[in-house]
């Protein structure tokens, strides 16, 4: 389910965005595949994540709001992606692993199962939010090079670019993440034709909550199940 697919209102049932950024060791922060190393190793010493995504979209000229809340254990690969805006999308949940994404429609109480293959080959914009809070997983599918870097907070504030390897049509994601924590402060998403589409903050990012893997996936029940 790509949250922009919804923005006229109707709900649409595609997957997630899907993305990737490419993780490297390096012994410094010079390179974009740097400061991805320090992020994968940041996740990998915490046993689970969360953060709030806050911002706007941008589609056929109209904007809206944007409010996801996101967890994550890492390890399990588990991400869960609560909505609370734009209103088409409030109250729906997302939960996606290895194998597949189960989307809640709060409106319909239905629940789609899509397998992760298909995900991949229907997604939308470049860059899944999810993976955000998993940044091992993103290797495979993007290029990733490093903009820019400045000072801010009494840090370093890094800005990548990520493009798809396998779906141009995709368009480009901005990511930028500071050394303070390792981890990523804001995103931006152009579509083909260098449109900016998405631009989020991301905040409340937390480490080691006590987030268990069964409140990750739980869905309610009673929900009509549809597989895709």
């Amino acid at each position: 389910m790509a949250p922009h697919d919804k923005l006229g209102g109707e709900k649409s049932s595609s997957p997630p965005l899907t993305a990737a950024l490419a993780l490297l060791p390096q012994a410094g922060a010079q390179t974009a595949n740097d400061v991805l190393y320090k992020v994968d190793q940041m996740q990998k010493n915490a046993r689970d994540l969360s953060f709030r995504l806050t911002g706007r979209l941008t589609m056929g000229g109209a904007g809206q709001n944007m409010d996801v809340f996101v967890k994550t254990i890492p390890a399990r690969e588990v991400v869960r992606m609560e909505f609370r805006q734009p209103q088409s999308l409030s109250g729906d949940v997302i939960v996606s692993d290895r194998k597949e994404v189960r989307q809640y429609w709060s409106m319909s109480n239905q629940i789609t199962v899509t397998g992760v293959g298909n995900a991949a080959r229907q997604a939308g914009l470049g860059l899944d939010f999810s993976q955000l809070g998993s940044a091992a997983n993103l290797g495979s599918n993007y290029n990733v090079s490093l903009l820019s870097t400045s000072n801010a907070g009494g840090g370093r504030l890094f800005k990548l670019q990520a493009k798809p390897k396998t779906n141009p049509q995709a368009g480009t994601a901005h990511v930028w993440v500071t050394d303070r924590g390792w981890r990523p402060t804001r995103v931006q998403m152009f579509g083909p034709q260098g449109e900016l589409m998405v631009d989020l903050n991301v905040g409340n990012f937390s480490t080691n909550t006590g987030v268990t893997e069964a409140q990750l996936r739980s869905l309610p029940r009673g929900a009509r199940v549809v597989q895709q």
